[in-house]
């Protein structure tokens, strides 16, 4: 039985659609979302040796020896993409590494100035990407004396 023409096309419209959905989906699937200053064991495929990350201000990437894994860091927001080499050059994989905010963060607005909490159950300043340099330069300052205060006690 052939089909008519406008239901030909409409069927093939469909088929493509669902393969696009599906290339879509693939790629989706390769993207990494990292918390801003977490770090995450990631397993890499078989056979990479070189790892290359398109913006190195965004995340940091580091390969662990001899067991197919590395450490992905993330350091700003954003989105960049990381290649994965073998031994002689060949591309083996590719994938991309969101940095997005972490879950337990509280963003406090002061007008134009912002301030960030780590609450866990508990809020707590946090110096973070993005808040107000009299905050952040305060926060750093009270984590540095805490540290400070902590070798002390080690000696």
């Amino acid at each position: 039985m052939k089909l008519p023409q406008p239901l030909r096309l409409g069927l093939f419209c469909v088929a493509l659609l669902a393969t696009a959905c599906v290339g879509v989906a693939r790629a989706a699937d390769k993207t990494l979302y990292i918390d801003l200053d977490y770090a995450r064991v990631v397993r890499i495929p078989q056979g990479a040796q070189t790892l290359i990350i398109g913006n190195p201000l965004i995340a940091d990437v580091t390969m662990l020896k001899n067991n197919q894994l590395m450490v992905v860091t993330g350091k700003a927001f954003g989105t960049t993409n990381l290649i994965m080499l073998d031994n002689s050059g060949s591309q083996v994989g590719e994938s991309f590494i969101t940095v997005v905010p972490a879950n337990d963060k509280l963003l406090v607005m002061r007008g134009p100035h912002r301030e960030s909490y780590s609450c866990n159950p508990d809020c707590m300043p946090t110096a973070d990407l993005g808040d107000d340099p009299a905050f952040q330069g305060a926060t750093v300052g009270a984590i540095k004396s805490h540290e400070g205060a902590l070798s002390i006690g080690k000696r």
